[in-house]
């Protein structure tokens, strides 16, 4: 599934943002930045192995709440200026991720009330 690939690949590059946050001693950002962008990936994984139609949308929609999460951090970040790293990859990337998640519970949850 191409949300699988490209929620795994995102969280690995967030993973080298929160390093340079940490190198900055920001660690509030970085500790709750990899919380959230980490769990996307990890919601998506566990759609996958869903016991019900339900209980995928369900993953799915948690996996949608976390990306617009971690938006808002990048966001923060970027706003703030913490860092000097161009986070416009990263605000790509999840706009990208938020509007596939989007469509996948949206026709999924059409799909179950049909």
């Amino acid at each position: 599934m191409l949300i699988e690939e490209k929620s795994f690949q995102f969280a690995l590059n967030t993973i080298n943002l929160v390093k340079i946050l940490r190198a900055h001693k920001e660690y509030i950002f970085a500790n709750q930045l990899l919380r959230c962008s980490t769990s996307i990936g990890a919601n998506v994984a566990e759609a996958g192995a869903g016991q019900s139609k339900k209980d995928f949308i369900a993953k799915m929609a948690i996996a949608s709440k976390e990306a617009r999460e971690t938006r808002y951090w990048l966001k923060l970040i970027k706003e703030s200026g913490l860092v000097s790293e161009d986070l416009e990859f990263y605000l790509k990337e999840i706009e990208e991720i938020i509007k596939i998640l989007t469509k996948i519970v949206k026709t999924s949850q059409s799909n179950s009330n049909s």
